[in-house]
């Protein structure tokens, strides 16, 4: 089997395309796409916990820890003591920080929008089935169970 031919080899290269584009489009405005991804997963008005930002976007803690350490630095983000949890930190947007994740927002709606545009809803429908079955083949996290025991 080519590579080419491969079920990750098109994911990832597919994700390395939407990537770049997404990255070419922060870079306009110094930010870079996981930038953009934390804002997203940033409530606009209740901020969000630092310990569960991370988890939501599959990122390890420490990658997490160095992207907020820049954002803050950029102004676009501020940290506060959990009032519910004195042990816990909340990470809120600054103004600057709410106008970076709309722009964020704005972004991956109009690649959604054109996407949606030029590929029939049935086709997509059935992309989302597809990627939905393969997650749950990967959770059941038993694909190479077989193959050890031969």
């Amino acid at each position: 089997m080519k590579k080419e031919e491969t079920l990750d080899h098109q994911i990832k290269a597919t994700w390395h395309a939407i990537s770049r584009m997404y990255n070419q489009q922060a870079a306009k405005y110094g930010g870079t796409m996981s930038v953009g991804y934390v804002l997203l997963n940033i409530s606009t008005e209740n901020g969000a916990s630092a310990t569960k930002i991370a988890p939501q976007m599959g990122l390890e803690s420490r990658s997490l820890t160095r992207i907020l350490k820049s954002m803050e630095e950029k102004g676009l983000i501020y940290r506060a003591p959990d009032p519910n949890d004195k042990r816990g930190v909340l990470v809120f947007l600054t103004d600057s920080g709410i106008e970076m994740k709309n722009r964020a927002r704005e972004t991956v709606l109009r690649f959604n929008e054109v996407t949606r545009e030029s590929i029939p809803a049935k086709k997509l429908d059935v992309f989302f089935e597809v990627l939905k079955s393969i997650n749950g083949i990967i959770e059941k996290n038993n694909i190479y169970e077989s193959v050890a025991n031969h």
